[in-house]
């Protein structure tokens, strides 16, 4: 008898599985050289963009490096602001700070947890040189208001689409509604590399070829640097590895889909427990499974003690991070997303979980929330 362990994730099972034909792609790579950008970057992005039913896709070095180019794609600097969402990774905003801009917090919807399109509109100004949407934890943002006020202000819109690989936005695939959207293939993500990637993608071309020569140095060919660059490039490797992955995603987001359904068909009779809705315009894609809970840090030490490894995130909203402590927004100034970081738990949620582990976490969840002590599981190993 083997008692049932419940990890967040567990890249080693898909990675086994996969073994096969990743050790295919590397001993390829390996044997071409091509390790820094070339051919197998250029057959990514092909794929990649046919997958997003988009005209063009940029891979680079990581989800911040998608956002931070897109911005200076869009030509945004020194003195501009960006409206987002300050309940999001550090890196949305990182993204805005590192063009010398400053990012404007909107505060979110409390069922869907991305940004709100009432509140938008008082954050606009004269300075306002984009718009960055989170579709946060998987699920889209709601973007039809969102384009059409960008749109009467000649604003762009920039998707922040970095946990939502395949969701969709009334039938369309997120990432392609705005004028760029940027995605992550941080190990972790619905589509992962084994290291850090991203990719753009854009259906304008003069932003493409702008951001073909921001990630290499500013070249519009070998040593002639037209603009001040980066080095931003996506490994040979790296897209080697989400060549072979990229096909099963569709069935992964699957997986996920059918386990979020239940965790919700085992826990949204519980009075203590908002497992998280999906509206109407919206196709979750579950990268993380946020369910709100009363003393949440204690349900945290009860789920880890019955064997079951739970996150948060984000336990500290951006506006009220050290980093950003200049902006001078104190607790309270955006209630919603605060009140999320103090109550949200983020439950296991990845392809290969068993009907068995995920009944272990509803049974746990429901036990420890109620206060009392989680029944002891086993299985019998072959």
């Amino acid at each position: 008898m083997k008692s049932i362990r419940v990890p967040f994730t567990d890249l080693g099972l898909q990675h086994q599985r996969l073994r096969p034909a990743l050790d295919a792609a590397f001993d390829e790579v390996i044997t071409s050289g091509a390790f820094a950008g070339g051919p197998f970057v250029a057959r990514f992005e092909e794929e990649f963009s046919a997958f997003c039913n988009s005209r063009f896709a940029v891979g680079v070095g990581s989800g911040t490096e998608a956002l931070w180019l897109s911005l200076l794609a869009l030509g945004v600097g020194p003195g501009d602001e960006v409206v987002t969402v300050p309940n999001t990774f550090m890196a949305t905003a990182e993204a805005i700070s590192c063009c010398g801009a400053h990012p404007v917090f909107v505060d979110v919807d409390p069922v869907t947890h991305t940004l709100d399109p009432e509140r938008l509109g008082d954050a606009l100004t004269s300075r306002t040189k984009a718009i960055l949407p989170v579709h946060l934890y998987g699920h889209p943002a709601h973007l039809d208001p969102i384009l059409e006020l960008a749109a009467h202000h000649g604003i762009p819109v920039v998707e922040d689409a970095c946990q939502a690989h395949g969701a969709l936005y009334r039938g369309r695939q997120v990432g392609t509604l705005g004028t760029v959207g940027c995605f992550s293939f941080y190990p972790g993500k619905n589509l992962g590399a084994l290291g850090e990637a991203g990719a753009i993608v854009t259906e304008e071309p003069a932003i493409y070829e702008k951001l073909l020569r921001l990630r290499d140095h500013g070249q519009s060919r070998k040593y002639h640097h037209g603009i001040v660059g980066w080095n931003a490039r996506m490994d040979g490797l790296q897209a080697a590895v989400l060549r072979v992955k990229l096909p099963h995603l569709h069935a992964w987001n699957g997986l996920r889909r059918s386990h979020a359904a239940r965790y919700r068909s085992g826990l949204s009779d519980h009075p203590d427990i908002r497992v998280p809705s999906e509206a109407s315009y919206a196709l979750s894609v579950h990268h993380l499974y946020c369910v709100r809970v009363p003393n949440r840090d204690q349900v945290l030490n009860d789920m880890a003690d019955a064997g079951i490894t739970c996150g948060i995130h984000y336990p500290v909203p951006i506006h009220l991070q050290e980093a950003y402590r200049h902006l001078d927004l104190g607790p309270g100034s955006f209630p919603v997303t605060e009140r999320s970081a103090n109550e949200l738990l983020s439950l296991p949620i990845f392809p290969e979980l068993t009907p068995d582990q995920l009944d272990l976490v509803v049974d746990s969840l429901r036990h420890a929330v109620s206060g009392r002590a989680t029944p002891k599981r086993s299985l019998v190993m072959a």
